[in-house]
């Protein structure tokens, strides 16, 4: 260790804890409206304002300490699985409150904010343990939380502030392609619509030599299977196994990071595709398209595409086009349903083999591009994570970080 070190409970270096508000959600953005955070906002560590909701002060007034600041560190507070779930907020964008299944800390002056916020992400893993309650629906400990979390953390605030910047380094890059990827999906999005929604090469008159018919006459959908019971089959490693979960969040066409595994032995209950394949959900959430970056098993909530007339990212851009469509033909008591027949029967129009090939030149490096920034991305978080633990516990100095 560089400096003079203290090992302490989280309750001794945090001067805020506190749960969100039960907000009186409305629709429409006013003068009276904050943003509020949840769940779904918590990304990797990285709060995303696109799943945000509206909050109406009018109908109940958010004392000014429930007010988000920069650097808060925001943790979910119930949620099977995602309990535990630790962010940062970087920056406030408009004023902004949490609801109450979220947490929100801050230090005290032993600590900056940032190397708070690093130092429970390297204690991630524990504190997803800390969740009590029942199957359904459990809820983060919060004494359990302060009393049993040991932070490590040097007392100098210039070396806490100097391993901070290392890690937020490498998350800016992460942050800056994750920003790229976006870009340019909109961009092969809106060149998508222009050729076959607009038909702006054309004009805006469909050419004659187009054929209209269904996606079943040009695409094979299959589904995906499932082993059971499921959990005779999970293991630490093997067969990856794709979870909904894992691309619910995702900012990017491809799927690099999958959680859980299978056994073998459940191969034969199951479909097995290779990295480039194209899946579709069909269930909880449905008409999320991806595109596999590494070899998984799929379970019967997904469908794939074995044949198709059309190209991968055709395909892709397409059920992003239709996706909204596609949910409202769902059906389903709890979740809905993505039926197999409800994709062979919605209707499409084929455009001819040279407009479909020139689409494809055009679109093609968009996706080269958004394929190597997700993969540049999974490897600078593969080096955060590897580093996080070793940086905060003082068994690695910055300036070693520096001379690699």
């Amino acid at each position: 260790m560089t400096s003079k070190w203290r090992i302490e409970p989280l309750r001794e270096v945090v001067s805020y804890i506190a749960k969100g508000i039960p907000p009186a959600y409305v629709e429409e953005e006013s003068e009276t409206t904050v943003r509020v955070l949840n769940q779904k906002c918590n990304r990797d560590f990285v709060i995303n304002y696109g799943e945000s909701r509206l909050h109406d002060l009018s109908q109940r007034n958010v004392p000014q300490e429930k007010y988000l600041r920069d650097e808060d560190i925001l943790i979910n507070s119930t949620g099977k699985g995602t309990a535990g779930r630790v962010a940062q907020l970087n920056k406030v964008i408009y004023p902004t409150i949490i609801d109450g299944h979220m947490i929100v800390l801050r230090p005290n002056e032993k600590l900056i904010p940032q190397y708070l916020g690093y130092a429970l992400k390297a204690h991630q893993g524990e504190i997803l343990q800390m969740d009590e309650g029942s199957t359904g629906q459990t809820e983060l400990n919060r004494e359990r939380l302060l009393s049993e979390l040991i932070v490590s953390y040097p007392v100098s605030l210039d070396e806490q502030r100097a391993i901070a910047n290392t890690l937020s380094a490498l998350d800016e890059r992460i942050d800056i392609n994750g920003k790229i990827n976006h870009h340019l999906e909109q961009m092969a999005q809106a060149i998508f619509k222009s050729w076959f929604v607009d038909l702006d090469p054309f004009n805006g008159d469909q050419p004659p030599e187009w054929r209209k018919g269904t996606l079943g006459d040009y695409v094979v959908i299959r589904r995906g299977g499932s082993p059971r019971p499921i959990h005779d089959f999970l293991s630490d490693s093997g067969l990856r196994w794709l979870k909904i979960s894992d691309v619910t969040a995702l900012l990017t066409p491809f799927v690099l990071q999958i959680k859980e595994h299978i056994k073998e032995s459940g191969l034969r209950k199951t479909v097995f595709l290779k990295s480039g394949s194209l899946v579709l959900s069909n269930s909880a959430t449905p008409g999320i398209p991806k595109i596999l970056g590494v070899d998984t098993c799929i379970h019967d909530g997904w469908l794939y595409f074995p044949t198709s007339h059309f190209s991968t990212e055709f395909l892709y851009l397409f059920f992003k086009h239709i996706r909204q469509d596609l949910v409202a033909l769902g059906n389903g008591s709890v979740f809905t349903n993505l039926k197999t027949d409800i994709l062979k029967s919605f209707p499409v129009v084929t455009p001819d083999e040279a407009t479909l090939k020139r689409f494809d030149e055009t679109v093609r490096p968009i996706f080269k591009e958004m394929e190597n920034r997700t993969r540049e991305s999974a490897h600078i978080a593969d080096l955060r994570d590897s580093l996080l633990p070793r940086l905060m516990s003082g068994e690695l100095c910055v300036a070693d970080v520096d001379a690699k």
